[in-house]
């Protein structure tokens, strides 16, 4: 599909609307100044004139609509017209409206904080076209966590430590991983180097006077390492920093058929007081359909081992709209969920990572799909909510089916709070091991750089001295 745009420079969220209807399609974005003689189909035209004019052009559906140009709002109200008319070739309402950013509830924070919270809700339903439910959603969220943003200081950070490996390749993953298969001669050496780079940043926080708020050790799977390298790991942490700060100390296990006993002794007795152990799903056949090897009956196990080992704090993730499920088998998903009743609940929406190209057929999968994993958020937040769940943390991804969104739940006391500083850039995040990337917050603004660290464990091993280097950045963006 051709996106045209004449006469402005709207092009940037233009094309995330189109794309949270079209996820699949490749959309090619045209540039003018002058109208164009002939246009491609299909197609979308956006121009900037005496009047604001969208024209959709898609097989058989072709509409054109305007609005007097001039207000302050020129841009929102283009974006305004591609949505009525992509909603009306699609089927589909989105329940974010044309909201296509990452963080929904940094936005309605801002504007709570420029209106007032009655009137940022109005512009969310009246302005954006966001739903009920979704306003009523960020409402809750944005009061839930701002009583935790509140605890991070000017001098505040995070640690995140890469583990990018997994026993398997999950069917929707798109995290920097590799099979345990393959990359097995190089876990050795990893946790070894990566213990020497925890080393200097642990240095670097020290010499800067940083105060560490949270420890989040994700991946891949970190407990695809065995119970000696999860040792080392974890005191290398506790050498290197002072945890006398750390609020919340977070592993990621991830896969229930990486979990053992010795793995989880190794981890309490390392610090963590914060698990995640994620199904996804509680079907047996949907999880074969995704590429993991464990079982529910797995997952259950896993659960109750870390129950016993004496975790107080499990989390689980979940995924609305995996290949084969249904609003129904969603719903029982949950209810098992709930019967174990963990401390914090992830509802993921899948994020569609399809390469082929929407056609009419598949344009009418996307309708079903949305509406499905709508009734499946719709359940699990209700589900949520009637176990004594609130929702603490939200963000979004592209592609999302329904360009719907990923929310964290917790019982009182129980946030994730590593998840809400990552997405709320709340203060800087220093990052270690391969595919990690370090941010730099400016405390006293919205400033952020990036420092990125090689992808790939291969390349983390050969090029070490070279990315230690990098790390001489820190130092200078907290002087300046």
């Amino acid at each position: 599909m051709n996106l045209y745009t004449v006469n402005h420079s709207y092009h940037y969220e233009l094309e995330n609307l189109t794309r949270a209807f079209f996820p699949n399609e490749k959309l090619n974005v045209i540039k003018s100044d002058v109208v164009f003689d002939v246009l491609e189909a299909p197609y979308i035209l956006t121009e900037y004139s005496d009047v604001l004019s969208v024209t959709v052009a898609f097989n058989d559906f072709s509409k054109t609509l305007s609005e007097k140009s001039g207000t302050p709002d020129d841009e929102l109200a283009m974006a305004t017209l591609l949505y009525k008319l992509l909603s009306e070739l699609t089927g589909v309402s989105l329940s974010w409206g044309l909201l296509t950013g990452v963080r929904p509830i940094k936005l309605f924070r801002k504007l709570s904080q420029q209106m007032g919270e009655e009137k940022a809700q109005a512009y969310f339903r009246e302005k954006l076209l966001v739903s009920e439910e979704k306003t009523s959603l960020a409402k809750h969220t944005c009061s839930k966590e701002q009583k935790l943003l509140d605890l991070s200081r000017n001098d505040s950070f995070s640690l995140y430590i890469s583990i990018p490996f997994c026993p398997t390749r999950c069917s929707y993953c798109s995290f920097v991983s590799q099979s345990v298969e393959k990359a097995k001669h190089l876990i050795n050496p990893y946790v070894d180097l990566l213990c020497k780079e925890i080393a200097v940043t642990g240095k670097i926080a020290r010499d800067l006077k940083l105060r560490l708020e949270t420890v989040y050790i994700g991946g891949g799977t970190p407990t695809t390492l065995e119970p000696h390298h999860l040792s080392q790991l974890l005191k290398a942490v506790r050498d290197n920093f002072d945890m006398s700060t750390c609020r919340e100390f977070t592993v990621e296990a991830g896969r229930p058929d990486t979990i053992t006993e010795a793995k989880l002794i190794a981890l309490l007795e390392g610090g963590c007081d914060r698990l995640s152990v994620n199904p996804q799903t509680l079907s047996n056949e949907i999880l074969c359909n995704i590429g993991r090897q464990h079982t529910v009956e797995d997952f259950y196990s896993s659960f109750e081992l870390a129950r016993k080992v004496g975790f107080k704090h499990i989390n689980t993730d979940l995924i609305a709209g995996l290949p084969g499920d249904t609003p129904e088998n969603f719903a029982k998903t949950m209810e098992g969920i709930c019967s174990l009743s963990p401390e914090s609940v992830t509802v993921h929406t899948l994020s569609m990572k399809r390469s082929s190209r929407l056609t009419e057929e598949n344009m009418q999968i996307m309708r079903e799909d949305t509406k499905a994993v709508s009734k499946m958020l719709t359940t699990a937040y209700s589900s949520l909510s009637d176990d004594g769940f609130f929702p603490y943390y939200l963000y979004r991804q592209s592609k999302m089916v329904g360009n719907m969104e990923n929310t964290g739940w917790s019982k009182e006391g129980f946030e994730g709070l590593y998840n809400v500083y990552i997405m709320d850039e709340t203060h800087t995040i220093l990052a270690c091991g391969a595919g990690a990337v370090t941010k730099l917050k400016d405390p006293f603004s919205d400033r952020i750089e990036r420092i990125f660290n090689f992808k790939y464990p291969y390349e983390y091993n050969a090029r070490f001295e070279e990315l230690i280097n990098r790390k001489a950045a820190i130092a200078p963006f907290y002087k300046q």
